[in-house]
């Protein structure tokens, strides 16, 4: 076979992070030929805050209970064990919620590279690592995916499903979506040890009076290690000028919350950024004979920033609908839209709930402060959590 002939498969997974991993465990009993392509070779860093929220395990439980059992014995070494949450007001007020669902926060490095332990341990998907795709060609009849290294043969395939994040090359070019700072994040992390007064069982919240629109975490990853970042509205970030780690660093020495903790931590590696697009966005999640997942779909919560329970659902939602597609032998634009359907019904609908509620308190500081004051009364607790998700 010559290096321009393509190699054919039916579907074309591009990003092998939670929510293409997912896809392939969906798609495990589907008896579609399927590959999985990621331009790294994992274990590999993903720039995230490493917050893995419970609906992420109970989603894969439902695909198949050992998974999520398994996937708790693969990171065991490599997560904290997370049952509360600390809000802290502009004004310092605090509040504290105890989530009865487990969930945990592990370093994607870990977790990533565990998830696609699970595909190669349980599907027939073909893992090509170190795969970067530099074109998407459809047809009406088939996709073609090219790579940067002229050495790989193109693969083709009926569908593609783009799972490759933020900077989707599979959305930039079957599904263009133009930028809108207005719902889209940006953000810094960076890892410590020795911080001080951190419970290893706690994920803080940090909300400030002159950045709202967003937050400055401390998330413990285990092992002593706590993921430690701040990200606001990019919008935001543009108008004023902001340099996300310069106020990261200051927050750190300076805020009476954080200081007293970080006097003798040692920052472990660089400060990295990364950019989050949000969820209720309308962005559209089909093109010619493809699909968006996860953070492809801008599907990140605006409320809490998190959205790897979120890709790992619509991954799920991409394999059933793929299989449909594949039992029809229909896969235009109205079949494949019935997927954005589901997926607005089931997950972009609270999105864009979240989204209003967070631009509703970044506008005004004084309801941050009371709303945190008053969700020490039970009842206003629990509707704040069940508005935040």
């Amino acid at each position: 076979m010559s290096v321009s002939e393509p190699i054919t498969y039916d579907v074309l997974l591009v990003g092998a992070g939670p929510a293409g991993t997912a896809c392939a465990l969906a798609l495990r009993t589907s008896g579609l030929r399927v590959a999985l392509v990621d331009k790294a070779r994992f274990p590999r860093d993903k720039i995230c805050g490493d917050a893995i929220p419970s609906p992420t395990l109970k989603a894969l439980a439902r695909l198949n209970p050992t998974y999520a059992a398994e996937l708790r014995t693969l990171t065991a070494p490599h997560r904290a064990e997370v049952a509360h949450s600390r809000l802290v007001a502009p004004s310092g007020a605090e509040v504290s919620i105890s989530w009865k669902a487990p969930a945990f926060n592990s370093p994607r490095l870990h977790f990533d590279d565990a998830l696609l332990q699970l595909v190669r341990r349980h599907t027939s998907t073909e893992v090509l690592e170190n795969w970067p795709v530099q074109a998407v060609e459809a047809t009406s009849e088939h996709v073609t995916l090219r790579s940067s290294q002229p050495e790989l043969a193109p693969l083709r395939g009926r569908l593609v499903i783009g799972c490759d994040g933020a900077h989707s090359v599979v959305g930039r070019q079957l599904a263009p979506w133009p930028l809108n700072r207005a719902r889209h994040c940006a953000a810094v992390r960076a890892y410590y040890t020795g911080v001080q007064q951190a419970p290893e069982t706690t994920s803080d919240f940090f909300f400030l009076r002159r950045h709202l629109a967003g937050y400055c975490w401390v998330f413990p990853v285990g092992n002593g290690v706590y993921n430690v970042g701040f990200g606001m509205l990019s919008a935001d970030i543009a108008r004023n000028q902001v340099d996300l780690k310069q106020v990261l660093r200051q927050l750190l020495a300076e805020h009476p919350g954080l200081a007293p903790r970080f006097r003798e931590a040692r920052l472990l590696g660089e400060v990295r950024g990364f950019g989050l697009p949000l969820g209720g966005s309308a962005r559209p999640l089909t093109g010619c004979r493809a699909l968006l997942c996860g953070d492809a779909a801008a599907l990140i919560d605006p409320m809490q920033g998190h959205g790897i329970d979120k890709a790992v659902q619509s991954g799920i939602l991409a394999a059933e609908h793929t299989m449909r597609c594949f039992q029809q032998n229909d896969f235009g634009p109205a079949s494949l839209h019935h997927y954005q359907e589901e997926v607005e019904h089931r997950i972009g609908r609270a999105l864009g709930h979240r989204y209003r509620l967070m631009r509703l308190l970044a506008a005004r500081p004084w309801l941050v402060d009371a709303v945190l004051s008053l969700a020490r009364v039970p009842w206003v607790k629990r509707v704040f959590v069940k508005a935040i998700g």
